[in-house]
């Protein structure tokens, strides 16, 4: 697997959007080869797995399901996470991984080490 860099965090209100953006492991020419995720890391909290997406799908946590939208660009170079009605549970360390395909989630997860914080207040 590979941490990427995450970009795009800050404050919002309840109710309100931000949009993530994470560059894609910089060797690939070909997007087919991966598979991204974004994660959420928040203190007293459970290291979540938000949102996966490689070329044939894209997966959910429940919590986010309706409200958030993972998606790449073309030619693929940056993932981003849209995320629409936030809440104050969404609020946390929002970061993003790569692993060579087969996979939807990258393996080997299991906390974020830098990425980007959201904060939302009610």
């Amino acid at each position: 697997q590979e941490r990427l860099v995450a970009s795009g965090g800050g404050s919002a209100q309840a109710g309100g959007s931000l949009r993530l953006s994470c560059a894609a492991p910089g060797d690939t020419n070909d997007s087919s080869k991966y598979c991204m995720a974004w994660y959420r890391q928040a203190p007293g909290k459970w290291f979540l797995g938000v949102a996966a997406i490689n070329s044939d799908a894209t997966d959910y946590t429940s919590s986010v399901k309706g409200r958030f939208t993972i998606s790449q660009d073309s030619p693929k170079k940056t993932m981003y996470l849209q995320m629409n009605d936030l809440n104050p549970d969404d609020s946390g360390l929002y970061c993003c991984a790569a692993g060579r395909r087969p996979c939807l989630w990258p393996p080997g997860i299991q906390d974020c080490g830098q990425g980007t914080q959201v904060t939302v207040s009610s």
